[in-house]
Parts: structure tokens; sequence; C-alpha cells
């Protein structure tokens, strides 16, 4: 990016963020979860699938396994079919019960707060990362590039980058850092309400 160019989407931004605001007063994490486990968890699953359907499947899920400790003791197979409308249903449950062995064993059974622990666990990359760091302990590092904050930041000229590392780091040099977290979700809710927009 030149830095014309990051001047001019800087000011693109700032016009944006006052539409979307307006447009989406109540922006924020649409999964539901009682604690940063859970919220972990339902982020996992969100991958390649959508809140909606998270949100079907996690309250029995959530009943099921109550504790960090459940799923440690947890049989895959078992898990593999409790998981299984979520999709991709064999990784995930490879990499959240891998996750919740580490963070019991490794982090006391607690969320780890930094982002160079966080990506240690399985099956989290910067995107589950930058949601659960925000959620659940309010340390914003970056912007959580889904599939939709990643078809928005092209199509309202944000980016020209394809992959979700390289659109954060567009992002975060036009978007000030205190309106990070926030932007997540008001691009979210935007590319939600306009699936046409390629």
């Amino acid at each position: 990016m030149t830095p014309r160019q990051l001047q001019q989407r800087r000011v693109l931004w700032r016009q944006w963020s006052r539409k979307l605001k307006k447009l989406f007063p109540e922006a924020k994490c649409a999964l539901n979860f009682s604690n940063d486990w859970e919220l972990m968890v339902a982020v996992q699953l969100s991958a390649q699938c959508t809140d909606k359907m998270v949100n079907r499947v996690t309250p029995a899920l959530f009943q099921k396994y109550k504790k960090l400790e459940d799923y440690v003791q947890t049989d895959p197979r078992e898990f593999e079919q409790d998981i299984f409308r979520t999709g991709f249903y064999r990784n995930k449950t490879r990499n959240i019960l891998a996750a919740a062995k580490m963070v019991k064993e490794k982090f006391r059974g607690k969320i780890p707060k930094t982002m160079a622990e966080i990506l240690t666990i399985p099956g989290v990359a910067r995107k589950t990362a930058n949601v659960v760091l925000g959620n659940a302990h309010g340390v914003v590092e970056g912007i959580a590039v889904d599939t939709h904050v990643k078809r928005m930041a092209r199509v309202l000229d944000l980016s020209d980058e394809k992959t979700p590392e390289k659109i954060e780091r567009d992002l975060m040099q036009i978007i000030p850092r205190k309106q990070w977290f926030e932007a997540t979700y008001l691009l979210i809710e935007y590319g939600r309400a306009n699936r046409n927009l390629k």
C-alpha cells in the first residue's frame, strides 16, 4: 500500500465507520457462551460454519460438557457426533480436545491473555485469537478477519490483499487502534447483511 493509498483508505474508513455505527449500533460477537473456555470452543466451531448453526449446537454441548475436565476426558468419537452439524467435525474435535488438554496442563485451566501464548493452542490462528482475547480479556492485539471481514475489506476498498494475515495488516494500518475491536463486528454485521456484495 502506497502512502497515498493509506491516506485515502483512512479517510474512507472514517466515512464507513460512521455509516456502520448508525446501521449496527449493537454490533458484537454473535456467539453464545458463558465463560472463556466456552467462547474458545464456540469460536473454533465457527470455522467454516455460521454463528447461527454454532449457537444451535452449543446449548446441548455446553450442558453435556460443563467443565474443561469434561473435554479432556471425553471420547473423541462421541464428541465428533456432538459437533457433527458444524462441519469439519473430525478436525474440530482433534483441535478442541487437544486445546482443552493444553489449557488444563500448560495454562492451569485459564485461557491465556497474550497473543503469543494463545497462538500455541491447537486450532488457534489469529482470527480465533483476536476474538477470544478481545471478548474474554478485553485484550485487543488486532482485527479478526473471518470470511465477512475478508470480503468486506475488498468490497469497501480497504485492502487489495487475499490472505487473512495480509488483510489484517492492512486494516490495522487504516483503522485507529481504539476501533479495532469494534471494527471487526461492524464489518461482520455489514457482511452478513450484504451477502450478495462481492
